[in-house]
């Protein structure tokens, strides 16, 4: 069986699930192939998916559903009847209706979903003082992403022939969620700048997954930028910064009526 896994990872969570899962299939004996869409020349390339059985999509949350990027990216790919699997990373707090949005576009595009999970991960705004899931995802996150694998290889080769009917509906309207996207910037109130000493290396500019970030200024556009911070994951002289958050995570907990006990104990999540 020949499966192609997709994902998009802006600080490493997604990537490092997708790992387990590309580990967990061949072992299994599929072959696979990763396309990685965080770069915007990634996605911009045309991709031939109709030598494969079956395709895995990886994301994080951003805002209750997977970036922005990925579902227009999603949105242009012809899914030819093919089964495949998605996986979302998140940072332990909201993330629904982000298995019901993305599987909205996968029906419409052709595909058909055999199985969904979620995986805990380092929040993004840790990096701006937040202790959301810290040192995620671990050992126990690489157990359920095996799990994950194994039981979605039976779904691909037919032996297990279940899918998934649904989600449940939204809560909120497709305004509402385009207006949490837009509060991620109401909370930072800017992009990443850069703040002391830089070498000018560019690394954050190349890898900048909507061509935001200008190396030169050391400013992101704001209308470009998505919030994902991978300038910020990848600067070799942690020259570039957001505002500072700490005062804002007891908030945080108070408003999801979470401690930080209660998210340490959040656990990883299969759908099948």
């Amino acid at each position: 069986m020949k499966i192609m896994l997709v994902y998009f990872s802006a600080t490493g969570n997604t990537k490092k699930i997708a790992g387990v899962v590309k580990e967990e299939f061949e072992g299994l004996g599929a072959k696979v192939d990763i396309w990685d869409i965080t770069s915007f020349e990634n996605r911009q390339k045309n991709i031939d998916i109709s030598s494969y059985d079956a395709l895995v999509f990886g994301f994080p949350v951003h805002s209750l559903r997977a970036p922005r990027v990925c579902r227009e990216w999603l949105e242009n790919l012809p899914g030819q009847g093919k089964k495949c699997a998605t996986f979302f990373t998140y940072g332990g707090f909201w993330l629904e209706p982000v298995h019901y949005t993305t599987k909205q576009i996968l029906d419409k595009q052709g595909f058909i979903l055999v199985s969904s999970a979620q995986f805990l991960g380092a929040h993004t705004y840790n990096r701006g003082g937040w202790k959301a899931m810290l040192d995620r995802p671990d050992s126990s996150d690489f157990v359920v992403a095996r799990e994950y694998a194994a039981r979605t290889f039976l779904r691909f080769k037919g032996e297990d022939p279940g899918e998934i009917d649904g989600f449940p509906l939204p809560a909120f309207s497709d305004e509402e969620m385009d207006g949490f996207e837009k509060f991620r910037f109401k909370l930072l109130e800017h992009p990443p700048a850069r703040e002391g000493e830089c070498c000018l290396c560019g690394l954050c500019e190349e890898v900048c997954p909507t061509g935001a970030m200008n190396a030169e200024s050391g400013l992101a556009d704001m209308e470009k930028c998505i919030v994902c911070l991978r300038c910020m994951s990848v600067c070799p002289e942690d020259a570039l910064h957001i505002k500072d958050l700490t005062p804002t995570w007891p908030y945080k907990l108070d408003n999801h009526k979470m401690t930080e006990d209660d998210l340490r104990g959040l656990q990883s999540k299969l759908f099948l």
